[in-house]
């Protein structure tokens, strides 16, 4: 899925760690998003990686000691103007000591100690220098000064220890940096529940029934939803490669899983995560719980076997013809309790003449906010990586147009927000 950077700013500070070289891989995502990338660099970092491979990379000057430049805006005062977010990655235990004492010693901590937006910091130290109560307090330090913390990852270090010390994953702290770029107040702390993929309905150990559902517009939606800033409750039958790790996931299987877990997550989002804002106030008034949503993507089978068998049904025992006994599956939606929960179900349709009335129809039938209305042409429409969603209220229909499945998510996040007074 592309995310679009599109026009942002991201001022990228690189430390001396023996990880400096996974910086070039943040830049590279950054750049291929579209962001323009400015990097800062420490004296220690170059012995590392050279300002040149930077230079390449993003296709803007680096901002070192020996380069820095008062007749341009190559200065650690006038980068970080321009720049939307300031990511340090990796932060040595001493950077990140020093940044938490505002100690500005070096060109990196004197242009972080001049930013004023949004700090994103990704430690990378060996174990005990990060575990030392000095570190500890200086990153308890950092995130109660707003500044973001994308923790190390536990694994055998370039020192040769093994535990918590080596630089978080290249996405997950791309992920970071464009959540900053890309939160929505709307959906900041908004709890959000979204279903995808098609169930498997088993026949038996090795055998089941199913659809063609990707997935794929279920994943671009939770994506979206964390970008923007939601608490994102995941349930889905497909893999989740390629989310960020901190989307809450549960996989499910078979439609009766399916909704259970459901239920559990709308009884658990219904109560609710307070705002921000609201739990900064002052005035007990404004502790005011942000509605939650559910976006019901995943494809239900309408039936399945009456009789699911343990191990493998043999085809010499089950004779020419097989006549399998079905039955019908819960409807999700109907069992639902939608009370003070807004709720954007997903229908698929080939039959395009009656399409509109019939996800008119699902509107009342099942009690729902909104149907996002996708016009399959035939089976090879599934799977790909568009689509085309119309977007179905009571009030209004809004095509939505064709685009990439993220793209579209995010258009549907938009045409949401208006759901919450409905």
């Amino acid at each position: 899925m592309q995310i679009n950077l599109s026009g942002k700013q991201v001022l990228l500070g690189v430390t001396g760690s023996i990880s400096a070289y996974k910086a070039c891989d943040i830049a590279r995502l950054l750049v291929k998003a579209g962001a323009s990338v400015h990097v800062v660099m420490t004296p220690s970092a170059e012995r590392f990686v050279s300002a040149l491979t930077f230079e390449a990379l993003t296709r803007n000057p680096v901002l070192t000691e020996e380069t820095e430049s008062w007749s341009s805006e190559l200065n650690h005062i006038d980068l970080g103007k321009k720049c939307d977010v300031m990511l340090i990655a990796p932060a040595t235990a001493n950077s990140v000591n020093k940044l938490s004492k505002g100690i500005a010693d070096n060109i990196l901590l004197q242009t972080a100690l001049a930013f004023k937006g949004k700090l994103i910091v990704a430690p990378a130290a060996n174990t005990q220098m990060l575990a030392n109560h000095y570190t500890e307090g200086s990153i308890k330090m950092l995130r109660v000064n707003d500044i973001i913390v994308v923790d190390p990852q536990s694994k055998l270090l370039a020192c040769g220890d093994t535990g918590a010390g080596a630089l978080a994953e290249p996405e997950d702290i791309f992920y970071e940096a464009a959540k900053a770029l890309m939160i929505d107040p709307f959906w900041e702390d908004r709890r959000v529940v979204v279903t995808g993929g098609g169930t498997r309905e088993k026949i038996d150990d090795v055998r089941y029934l199913s659809n063609y559902s990707s997935g794929k517009m279920a994943k671009a939606t939770a994506l979206a939803l964390y970008l923007k800033g939601a608490d994102v409750c995941y349930i889905t039958t497909k893999d989740t490669q390629g989310l960020p790790k901190d989307i809450y996931t549960i996989e499910v299987e078979e439609t009766q899983e399916l909704l259970e877990y459901t239920k559990d997550a709308v009884r658990v989002a219904k109560k609710g995560k307070m705002s921000r804002a609201s739990m900064n106030s002052a005035d007990p008034r404004h502790l005011i719980q942000k509605i939650p949503y559910l976006f019901m993507v995943a494809a239900v089978s309408d039936y399945t076997p009456k009789f699911p068998q343990a191990g493998k049904l043999k085809k010499a025992a089950l004779g020419d013809e097989w006549n399998l006994e079905l039955t019908q599956t819960p409807d999700i939606l109907s069992s639902l309790d939608k009370f003070d929960i807004r709720t954007v179900a997903f229908k698929a349709e080939m039959d395009e003449a009656n399409a509109l009335e019939n996800a008119k129809a699902l509107l009342e039938k099942k009690k729902v906010d909104a149907v996002c209305l996708n016009i399959l042409k035939d089976r090879e429409s599934f799977g790909t990586n568009e689509n085309e969603i119309i977007f179905v209220t009571k009030d209004a229909v809004k095509p939505l147009g064709k685009a990439d499945k993220f793209t579209l998510a995010q258009k549907i996040l938009d045409e949401a927000k208006t759901l919450e007074q409905a």
